[in-house]
């Protein structure tokens, strides 16, 4: 196996682990942060946070990538996120909570971003879309999976339970980044004194990327795909079957979990459309079924339909992984792959702050089929954007 196989192999094993904890807790977040008397905008704000610490660590951990090496950045970020997960099972008062989801997120941004700059360092564009899809494949398996395990564990121990469970993977993650997977920095001469990126400054790298008009797009699809998923999927669909359904948290756990099933089926083959065909010609039928899945959502009148939303919505979270993160990584000069995905990731993870809390509101002010149909009316408006004004990056031989 080369060198590159290898450390994706590695990252698939990382990623896997760190997400499993990571869904376990998507289906008792809404419900767990509810238990403290709070509002749905309260409750946006418990997946909110997490994602404003994703946002405020993506830069540094692009940076911390470059100066210490990734296999370092990944082993830290491991540690803070089971520091955070530990801390949120031990919660006594929301106030409490809400800060421990912030350390918990920041290691979560920090495990993400690396990752990301891994996965530039070790990919070609004509085999981008592949290596990618495998390891958005395992990410979108695991946070897919882990609900069921999530939802067993909260019906029988208590809803602190996968908050446990979150941190214990969060450790073993570590322990796989330290010592199964090779340091990247500099592999095939992408940072460092050996990329074209050295001469600029981080902060000037970054400029020069946002000024790509298709890098720019390409960020802000990743924006709205995280606010559907943050905002709806973990904010309001788990409530809403609860209430509207009658669903159970271990029902809703395997309608996600079936989803996330469906999505790993998609993911190589999105993979080889991805190289074979171009990254634009993926990310925007994706997009547009990412927010026809938000309906589908809305509309559902049982289980079985709550079930075929799933897996509309894991389908399209896999395919819409996998294109733009390929997309953004093509986009980037040589040495910039750090500056490239950190930045995409921090714009993605704005989304994760917004989406909570602006479709919190709209519950509140609206109800839950509102905010869905919010969400989803941003998703076509951002993918016919996006094919408006995006060139394409790369289109393999057909």
């Amino acid at each position: 196996m080369t060198v590159e196989g290898r450390v994706l192999l590695a990252m698939c094993g990382l990623i896997t682990v760190n997400q499993l904890g990571f869904g376990s807790v998507i289906p008792v977040l809404p419900l767990y942060a509810q238990s403290f008397g709070v509002p749905a905008s309260a409750i946006g704000m418990a997946v909110a946070i997490y994602g404003l610490a994703r946002f405020f660590v993506a830069v540094p951990a692009g940076q911390f990538s470059d100066w210490l090496g990734r296999r370092p950045t990944l082993a830290i970020g491991g540690l803070v996120s089971a520091t955070g997960s530990f801390w949120c099972a031990a919660a006594a008062e929301y106030p409490e909570f809400i800060i421990a989801r912030f350390v918990s997120g920041a290691g979560a941004g920090i495990i993400l971003t690396t990752g990301q700059v891994v996965l530039a360092d070790i990919s070609t564009p004509e085999r981008r879309g592949r290596m990618i899809s495998i390891y958005q494949g395992c990410f979108l398996f695991a946070v897919g999976i882990g609900p069921f395990p999530g939802g067993i564990l909260a019906t029988h121990f208590g809803l602190a339970a996968p908050f446990q469970a979150y941190g214990a993977a969060s450790l073993l993650a570590t322990a796989v980044a330290w010592f199964a997977v090779k340091e990247t920095k500099g592999l095939g001469g992408t940072v460092g004194s050996h990329g074209g990126g050295s001469a600029f400054s981080f902060v000037r790298q970054i400029s020069i990327l946002l000024r790509q008009v298709g890098f720019a797009l390409v960020s802000i699809v990743s924006l709205v795909n995280a606010v559907t998923r943050t905002g709806g999927l973990f904010t309001i669909i788990p409530v809403f079957a609860s209430v509207r359904l009658s669903l159970s948290v271990a029902e809703i756990g395997f309608g996600m979990a079936l989803g996330s099933v469906f999505g790993l089926i998609a993911a190589y083959p999105t993979g080889v459309l991805v190289d074979r065909f171009g990254r634009k010609a993926v990310i925007v039928p994706a997009t547009l079924i990412n927010g026809a899945s938000m309906l589908l959502f809305m509309l559902a009148p049982s289980y079985l339909w709550f079930v075929v939303s799933c897996v509309a919505w894991g389908v399209a979270a896999s395919v819409g992984g996998t294109a733009p993160a390929a997309y953004a990584a093509d986009s980037a000069p040589p040495g910039m792959n750090a500056a490239a995905m950190s930045t995409f990731r921090m714009v993605g993870d704005l989304g994760y702050v917004i989406g909570p809390i602006a479709l919190g509101f709209v519950v509140d002010a609206q109800g839950p089929q509102a905010a869905l149909l919010l969400s989803a009316a941003i998703s076509v408006a951002v993918g016919l954007l996006f094919l408006k004004f995006a060139p394409e990056t790369y289109r393999g031989a057909t």
